[in-house]
This record gives C-alpha cells, sequence and structure tokens, in this order.
C-alpha cells in the first residue's frame, strides 16, 4: 500500500512540474500606461485571467505544447499571440503593447464639441446615439425621433397636445424651451418652427445623435440652459448607399422612406425622402384621436464639394410639408360636423451651408449658414392663429491645434423675424430681433490624466442687452478604465412666446411681452461624472456612469391667466432648480446586452415664498433593455421603462405606469432585413387609469397628458439595401 502512495505521488508531481505558467506586462502603445482589465487567455485550455492595476496578469496551469493566448481590451485591438511551453525566460515577463481600435474609434467621433478629439479625450461630458443602437429606435418610430430621445436616461419628451400629438424634450426635469434642438450644429428649429418639430424629424438619415446636458452656451450661444441635442447628418461614403424602408402600423399608419449617397470624384451627394401617413386612432374609444390624422412629405438633398486637399463645403436644404388633423373622431374622419378639431398646416423649408478651409495641418477655418421660413397655421372651432417666421444663422470660426492644446474662436449672428398673419389683432404677438455672438474656447491637456476646456462667450441680443457666460470642464483619468469629468457654466434664455404653455392654448388669449419689462432667465448650472469600464472576463464587459447633476434658473418667465381670461408672462422673482442623479449600467455577455438606466429628478419652483414641485416631471424613472444580437443576422430586444408619479399643473398627482416593449429584426441575405415591433404590451394609457379630458367634445377642457394616450401598437417592415 505505501508502494502505491509513492507511486501516486510521483505521477502527481511530474503532473504539477509539467504545468507552466505565461507571465506579461500590457501597456497602451500610444501612451505606454498600464491597462487594468485586460482578459487573457487560451481558449483551447478553458483558462484566462485578467491585468491588474500595474498592468500585469499571470497565466497559470499551462501544459506543455504551443497555445494560442488572446489579448482582449474593449475599446482596442484585439491581439494572438503563439508561444510553445515551456517558455524560456526571455520569452516569459515580456511586455505587450496594444493599439486603439480605429474602427471604435471612427464610430464614436463627436462634432458638438467642434474638436478634433477622439470621444474618450473630450473633457465636456457627451452622450451620443449611433450605429445599431439608431437603427433600432428607428425601426419603432420611422416617422418622428420622440421615442430616439425619450428612451435615453435624463430626457423626457413630454406630449403637450391630447389630439395633435404635439411634444416637446425635457432634459432633466426642465421645460422644452430650455433644450436647444440643432441639425449639423444649426439651429433649424428654433422659435415658432419649433412647435411640432419632434413629430416632423425622420431618424433615418440621422448617422447619430449627441446629447449635451447641463449649460452649454459657449460654443452655441443662449437657450441651451438644460442642454442640447445635435442632430448629425448622414455623409457620402465611400461606397455608394441606396436604402429604402416601409413601414406599417396597427394603428394604420404607413411610412415609406429612401436615401442615397454617392461619391462622384471630388462631388458627393445624399438624398433623403420621406412619405408618412397618419390615420385617426382612439384606442380608449373615448371620440378623441389619440393618434391624429396627418400627411407629410420630407425632402432633404444636399451637395458635397472637395474644392481641393484644403478646401471643401456642401450645401443643402430641409423641406417639410404637413397636414394634420386631431380632435373629435366623428369630425375628423368627415372634416365636417360638430365636435372639437385641431388643425395645424405647416411649411417648412431651411437652406444649409458648411465650409471648411485648412490652412495648414494645425490651423482651419469654417464657415455656417443657414436660413429658415417656417409657416403653420392653427385652427380650433371659432379660432385661427397663422404666423410666419424668417430666422437665419451665420458663423465664422477658427480653430487652431498645438502640442497640449486646442483653441477654437468665432462670432455668430443670429436673426429672428416673426408675423402673426391671423389671430386676434388686438394681441399681436409679431416681433424682430437680432443677437450678436463671440465666444473663445481652449482646451488643455494640462499633464498626462488632466485635461481641461475652459470657454468663455459674450452676447448682445438687441432687445435685451449684453450677456457674459463662462464654461468650464475638467476630465481626470487615473487608469484606462476610470475616468471623472466635472463641469458647469452659466447660461440665459430671453423671453419668449413660445413655450409648452403657449402651446397647449394654440396661441389664443395669450398677450405680448413687453421687452422694457421683462428680463432674461439667468441659469447657473453644475455636474460631476465618474466611467468605470470593467472587462471581467473575456466574454463579460461592465461599463457603468454616475451623474449628479444641479441646475438654477433665476426670474423665470411664467404663464399667468388675467382677468378677462386672457393669458400674460410675469417675472414673479424666485427661482428653478433641478438636481439629481443619473445612473447607467450596460452589461455585455458574448450576444447579450444588458442595459440599465435610472434617473432622479428633483425639480421644484420657488414662486413668491413658496416651494412647489415643478409640474410634469417624473421624479423617478427606470430605463431597461435586454438585447440578444448576431452579429448582421438577428436581434431581439426586450424593454420595460417605469415613469413615478407626477404632479400636474391643476394640483393633482399622475398615476405611476409601466411600458413594455418588444423589437426585433432578422436579416435575410446581404441586402434585405425584416423587422417587428410590439410597443407598450401592457396597452399602458392614460385614459385607462385617469382622464384626459373634462366636458363634452364639442367644448372639451383637456388636462395634462403624462401618459401615453395610444396604447398598445405593433408595427413592422422591411429594409432593402441595394
Amino acid at each position: 500500500m505505501k508502494n502505491i502512495i509513492l507511486v501516486l505521488l510521483f505521477m502527481a508531481g511530474n503532473t504539477l512540474l509539467a504545468q507552466n505558467q505565461f507571465e506579461t506586462t500590457i501597456l497602451n502603445a500610444e501612451t505606454n500606461e498600464p491597462l487594468y482589465g485586460v482578459s487573457i487567455g487560451i481558449q483551447e485550455l478553458n483558462i484566462g485571467t485578467t491585468t491588474n492595476e500595474e498592468g500585469k496578469a499571470v497565466l497559470r496551469n499551462i501544459p506543455d505544447g504551443e497555445y494560442d493566448i488572446e489579448i482582449r481590451y474593449i475599446g482596442f485591438e484585439t491581439r494572438t499571440i503563439t508561444r510553445t511551453f515551456p517558455l524560456s525566460e526571455e520569452e516569459n515577463k515580456q511586455e505587450i503593447r496594444l493599439q486603439p481600435s480605429e474602427e471604435q474609434m471612427e464610430t464614436i467621433v463627436i462634432e458638438s464639441t467642434r474638436s478634433s478629439r477622439t470621444f474618450e479625450d473630450i473633457p465636456t461630458r457627451i452622450e451620443f446615439i449611433a450605429g445599431e443602437e439608431l437603427a433600432e429606435k428607428g425601426n419603432m418610430k420611422p416617422g418622428d425621433i420622440r421615442m430616439l430621445l425619450n428612451e435615453s436616461t435624463g430626457i423626457q419628451t413630454q406630449q403637450t397636445s391630447a389630439t395633435s400629438y404635439n411634444s416637446s424634450i425635457r432634459i432633466q426635469g426642465l421645460d422644452g424651451k430650455y433644450t436647444q434642438l440643432l441639425r449639423d450644429g444649426l439651429p433649424l428649429y428654433s422659435g415658432y418652427s419649433g412647435g411640432l418639430s419632434l413629430m416632423q424629424i425622420a431618424p433615418l438619415d440621422l448617422k447619430q445623435v449627441e446629447v449635451i446636458k447641463g449649460a452649454s452656451s459657449t460654443l452655441y450661444g443662449g437657450g441651451a440652459i438644460a442642454g442640447l441635442v445635435n442632430l448629425i447628418s448622414k455623409t457620402p461614403e465611400d461606397e455608394q448607399e441606396l436604402s429604402f424602408m416601409a413601414n406599417l402600423t396597427s394603428a394604420l399608419g404607413l411610412d415609406l422612406s429612401g436615401f442615397y449617397s454617392e461619391k462622384f470624384g471630388r462631388l458627393g451627394t445624399t438624398v433623403f425622402a420621406s412619405y408618412n401617413l397618419g390615420t385617426p386612432y382612439d384606442p380608449a374609444d373615448n371620440g378623441l384621436t389619440a393618434i391624429p390624422k396627418f400627411e407629410r412629405f420630407t425632402l432633404n438633398p444636399r451637395l458635397f464639394v472637395d474644392y481641393d486637399e484644403n478646401t471643401d463645403f456642401n450645401i443643402g436644404f430641409n423641406f417639410v410639408s404637413e397636414d394634420r388633423l386631431g380632435g373629435a373622431m366623428d369630425y375628423v374622419e368627415n372634416e365636417s360636423g360638430p365636435g372639437y378639431f385641431e388643425r395645424n398646416d405647416t411649411q417648412r423649408f431651411s437652406t444649409q451651408l458648411l465650409g471648411n478651409h485648412r490652412f495648414s495641418d494645425n490651423t482651419s477655418l469654417q464657415v455656417k449658414n443657414s436660413i429658415s421660413l417656417f409657416e403653420r397655421e392653427i385652427e380650433i372651432p371659432d379660432y385661427a392663429f397663422t404666423g410666419y417666421q424668417v430666422s437665419s444663422f451665420s458663423e465664422v470660426n477658427l480653430s487652431t491645434i498645438q502640442e497640449d492644446t486646442e483653441w477654437i474662436g468665432g462670432l455668430n449672428l443670429w436673426t429672428e423675424d416673426f408675423d402673426q398673419e391671423q389671430g386676434d389683432p388686438n394681441q399681436d404677438l409679431s416681433f424682430s430681433n437680432y443677437t450678436i455672438g463671440a465666444f473663445v474656447q481652449n482646451t488643455w491637456d494640462i499633464e498626462q490624466k488632466w485635461t481641461l476646456e475652459t470657454g468663455l462667450r459674450g452676447d448682445y441680443q438687441s432687445n435685451y442687452g449684453f450677456y457674459l457666460l463662462p464654461r468650464f470642464s475638467l476630465m481626470f483619468e487615473p487608469s484606462e478604465k476610470l475616468t471623472f469629468r466635472a463641469g458647469g457654466g452659466m447660461g440665459y434664455k430671453t423671453p419668449s412666446i413660445f413655450t409648452e404653455e403657449v402651446e397647449r392654448l394654440q396661441f389664443q388669449n395669450v398677450l405680448p411681452i413687453d421687452a422694457d419689462e421683462a428680463e432674461a432667465e439667468r441659469s447657473i448650472g453644475f455636474n460631476v461624472d465618474g466611467n468605470y469600464k470593467w472587462a471581467i472576463t473575456n466574454d463579460l464587459n461592465l461599463s457603468t456612469n454616475l451623474l449628479f447633476f444641479y441646475t438654477r434658473i433665476n426670474d423665470p418667465l411664467v404663464l399667468n391667466q388675467t382677468i378677462g381670461s386672457f393669458y400674460e408672462f410675469t417675472q414673479p422673482g424666485g427661482y428653478i432648480d433641478s438636481k439629481g442623479i443619473e445612473a447607467n449600467m450596460r452589461w455585455s455577455y458574448q450576444d447579450l446586452k444588458l442595459f440599465v438606466g435610472y434617473t432622479l429628478a428633483d425639480v421644484n419652483q420657488h414662486l413668491n415664498d413658496e416651494t412647489e414641485q415643478y409640474p410634469l416631471v417624473a421624479q423617478h424613472r427606470l430605463n431597461n433593455v435586454l438585447m440578444y444580437e448576431k452579429h448582421d443576422n438577428f436581434w431581439i430586444g426586450l424593454e420595460g421603462y417605469y415613469y413615478s408619479s407626477q404632479e400636474l399643473t391643476d394640483g393633482s398627482t399622475g398615476e405611476p405606469y409601466w411600458i413594455l416593449g418588444v423589437m426585433t429584426e432578422k436579416r435575410i441575405g446581404e441586402k434585405f432585413s425584416v423587422f417587428l415591433n410590439f410597443e407598450n404590451i401592457l396597452d399602458t394609457r392614460q385614459s385607462r387609469f385617469d382622464t384626459v379630458f373634462t366636458g363634452t367634445l364639442e367644448d372639451p377642457n383637456f388636462r395634462d397628458i403624462y401618459a401615453p394616450v395610444d396604447g398598445f401598437v405593433i408595427n413592422g417592415g422591411f429594409k432593402l439595401n441595394l
């Protein structure tokens, strides 16, 4: 027995001696910094490990023989090296350098900061929606961008009309008038043209959507108190693109669109066209349209010219024509008879010009211009309002890059002219103004782990005077997996009649603003966030972000009802403040991805020595998405969104609710795919647990819309890429 034990121990000892280990240090090839959390594994043996904070790792229990060692890290090119064990001393403990992934960097080039830096090197906190995520959201709502924005943490789209479906963007709980909506950095949807804009922007010709939360006034001027949303259009690529999409909904809606882009030597072009049709839809059977009847046509052509190696420009225009009718179903279906109705006829036309000239590799000049014409007629029983807006934006800026710093400075000119063509002549809302602005911004690499971005803007507004707006952003990157950002700045918003409250009134009985009596609303805001990336195993990755924000708006403009049923803007003093948390967590494991987001928005108004919760803000929100995806083959996603109770303008409190959805797409061959989505499968509707209006269908009194009104809707269709 003793001899048998000795033999077994001898064999085990030889087996242990035959096991080898691989020691290495992983560095960033560009910075020579150690990379923490890099996955190192031998798939054949099903063994693996990760690097520590010094970038070191030890892979143990490797038998004798030749093996492929795979080295993987998020944002870097995967490397595979072959080693034959046992290793010599020279082969072991070698340093290995990983190159940043150029392919991934190309997908996250940010344009809103106008910087040449990559996404990871920008001190300003920016969120973006691009690639497959943008395509998935486009499948669900091909006709507009409401869902695209509403399902992002910290952003809520607020429906302002029960019958026309009109909506506005709220960032971190603040009113939609405090958010700037841009197209390729141009303010095409400002002022009167902001009405119905979310309903008239199709997402299918967008390359990406960029969101900056908090004061963003250095580069884009006043109005970006809560933040800005920049819609970036597709540009011609080396390969021709010709794509078509058709979508049909269970609410009898139809979306048809086509996109074409191609390069012809120094010339290039993109053309986007879409046709959207809505049928009056009343899932609550209460006699009112939850989805109005509408017909919309969109055309966006652009021409791109590479004049020479140093000069390029592009020109184009956007055209949208729409007829929208909502209200009592009997009236809308026949367009005659008794019952309440709301008709919106709109015509949009805007031009775009962007030019660039490079004096050298480090210095460039950019010129921008847009001219926007917008006409909208609103008609309700016994009242009609029509307005015509002409606005323009021009800018010239110069940027230069040095060894560790980057400068950009420029001049802007905004003009806005609004004429009331129809309405009450005793309350003419017409006005005209202009704003001249100058700005400078500097981005400075203080040292390897610290980057500071500072900016200063000065604006002169023809009716309200001069405003000076400083701003800063600081980034600290202690390691490749951990990044901290902090920022803050000041903003302003000049008085405007184009607000959510006025939209709800269809501009009826609203008195004009007296520029001699009113002042601009002034703001100050700060945010701090941390981002953490962890490659737990070869297949399991985690990315988290935690943001704390605070914004205060002094002397807010408030719409009050006066004697005689008129509405007047006043400034009672006091302030509005928004503070809270945004938490995001993204897990990925092989073909599975899980996103969990939470928003806490505590928004209060402190007016007339009283403090009240700001209406129509869900203090708690959850965003949950689970996705299974086989790349270029098939994907299916489950979505769940929770909204806590909201304070309403009539003093009551709305009910909390959940929205669940399922979305799928299957690729058939290389050029064809079909998709099918089940939106709001719980059929969550405000009409199921609360009222949408009181009174009669001839004279309804509409309440705040804080939950969906259209309920469960199925949509599906196909996409063709030629």
